[in-house]
């Protein structure tokens, strides 16, 4: 990745793919076990040709050690996880409530980062995020609540953050070493794998469910994953799990944007200047950081 500009703007298109995310979750009518695990097997299904047709990426396949494989299916754990506890918190807080607390990997990743990769932040950097978050707890701010139903769905939100950030984290070391076809395989199809089996566990139908919300999987699966999700995967190659993270607090702004436009959510005033600080925040976080390396 020659072009810094490139990596940013490859990064932002993945962001558009991924803030419809929340949305397809609210079209889909099934249990967040079973959204996430269509989500994850059509999404493998999806990248499955990529990997038959292409000899080095098969080789690269059968050429695992055993700590790959284990990076690999450790990456697909924490990809179930996150995935479950962030739909299953739609189902008590609102989408802009829970995208953007979800949305706040930045804290982890900043401080993970430090601690793992020995990444150091300028001043104006920190800020950047700081800015940026304060954006998007604006955005949400109307929908945190003390106690009651809004309360747990956020907390939901907050612990998916964590694990979503420890997800880039493995993959920040993988990629290193592995293509992104492979990795990306190894990671949807394990976490299908474990979705299938907690949706088991749970005696939920897998097949009783409208065309609505076979095409909201079917979203998931492409927009989201494909053109979201798999692009993360690929710019980790690149870019630190840090500024991937601080570029994914825009999704807060897409999917503010399609819920006013799909959903029929409105934008207010509040969320208008927290979409601004957002975007304030983003580009003095890019701008110093790029600056200060």
């Amino acid at each position: 990745m020659k072009s810094p500009l490139i990596s940013y703007i490859t990064l932002f298109f993945g962001v558009f793919a991924l803030s419809t995310s929340a949305i397809f979750v609210k079209l889909a009518d099934a249990p967040a076990t079973i959204t996430a695990f269509y989500r994850m097997f059509f999404a493998a299904v999806m990248l499955l040709p990529f990997l038959l047709v292409n000899k080095k990426n098969r080789q690269e396949l059968r050429l695992l050690s055993k700590k790959q494989w284990g990076f690999g299916l450790l990456s697909g754990v924490f990809l179930a996880a996150h995935y479950v506890l962030w739909f299953q918190s739609l189902n008590y807080t609102s989408v802009a409530s829970s995208t953007v607390i979800v949305t706040l990997q930045p804290l982890f990743s900043i401080i993970g980062g430090y601690f793992l990769f020995k990444e150091r932040f300028s001043k104006g950097a920190v800020m950047g995020c700081l800015v940026a978050i304060a954006g998007s707890i604006v955005i949400g701010w109307q929908d945190f609540q003390i106690s009651g139903q809004a309360l747990f769905g956020d907390i939901l939100a907050f612990v998916a953050a964590g694990v979503i950030t420890a997800y880039f984290f493995v993959g920040q070391h993988v990629r290193k070493m592995l293509s992104l076809v492979p990795y990306s395989i190894i990671g949807y199809a394990s976490s299908a794998l474990f979705l299938s089996i907690l949706s088991f566990s749970q005696q939920v139908s897998f097949v009783n469910y409208s065309s609505q919300t076979w095409w909201s999987f079917i979203g998931l699966a492409f927009i989201a994953t494909i053109l979201g999700q798999t692009i993360f995967n690929w710019l980790l190659k690149w870019l630190s799990t840090s500024v991937i993270s601080m570029g994914i607090l825009g999704e807060t702004i897409g999917t503010c944007i399609l819920a006013y436009f799909i959903l029929d959510e409105v934008i207010p005033l509040q969320q208008g200047i927290g979409i601004l600080l957002i975007l304030i925040g983003l580009a003095l976080f890019l701008l110093k950081q790029r600056k200060s390396e």
